[in-house]
């Protein structure tokens, strides 16, 4: 498994910013619509995913990781919940509804992955050293 020296070697971060920077236009299109609580439950979930990553790995524990690292999945399912209410409201269409679902579903792919890596490794984290 890969050390990570810095939040930003973690390619499943870089990808859930990437995400919660894409929701920018959603964002925008809701708070012309004034749903102000969709607005901000979607930028809360996902905030959260890029978020929890980062609490994880700054926590310095294989286990503390992992954990956040689900609580983070949860979050992006959350996401993904609130994309189907946009398209649900007309507020994005069906290809940005998939566009955005096959980017959160490769984030999805890659917390598993880190958790299970996380889970066949012999090292328990930095602060057990």
């Amino acid at each position: 498994m890969a050390t990570f020296k810095t939040l930003e070697d973690i390619i499943v971060w870089q990808k859930a910013r990437v995400f919660h920077l894409e929701l920018k236009n959603e964002i925008k299109i809701l708070i012309q619509a004034k749903n102000f609580e969709l607005k901000e439950q979607l930028k809360a979930s996902s905030g959260s995913v890029m978020d929890n990553i980062a609490e994880g790995f700054g926590r310095m524990g294989n286990i503390e990781f992992k954990n956040f690292l689900t609580i983070s999945n949860g979050s992006l399912q959350e996401s993904i919940s609130q994309l189907y209410r946009l398209f649900d409201y007309d507020y994005i269409t069906n290809e940005r509804l998939d566009y955005l679902k096959n980017l959160a579903n490769e984030i999805s792919r890659l917390l598993r992955s880190l958790i299970e890596s996380l889970q066949a490794s012999e090292i328990k984290g930095i602060k057990f050293k």
